[in-house]
């Protein structure tokens, strides 16, 4: 796997917040200003900062400046490092309890 643990660390920390994931899924939809992520939540400008703070830190999303606005853009990339990171760890279990099930048929 090319992400480090820390990068994964970061995105699991990232995804963990139903905030944080629906900025992710407004994103999902296009481009959006800072602004327009705050609109729909309940909470200061400076909380919906800190949200996009940890978002960009995981590489989930990218900021620039358009003018005097500042535009967030998705990126998935770190979603199909942890989608390759589940389904490694998923065919380990299977084998442990394919393994698991051979043994409990073999008992008498």
């Amino acid at each position: 796997m090319r992400q480090s643990r820390t990068d994964l660390d970061d995105v699991f920390l990232a995804l963990a917040d139903p905030t944080r994931r629906a900025i992710l899924a407004r994103l999902a939809e296009g481009e959006a200003c800072v602004g327009e992520l705050a609109e729909p939540h309940d909470m200061s400008f400076a909380a919906i900062s800190r949200h996009v703070h940890v978002l960009e830190r995981a590489g989930l999303m990218h900021r620039s400046k358009k003018g005097r606005n500042i535009v967030c853009r998705f990126d998935g990339a770190p979603l199909d490092e942890v989608s390759a990171w589940v389904a490694h760890h998923t065919r380990l279990w299977e084998q442990k309890l394919d393994a698991l099930g051979t043994f409990l048929e073999e008992q008498p």
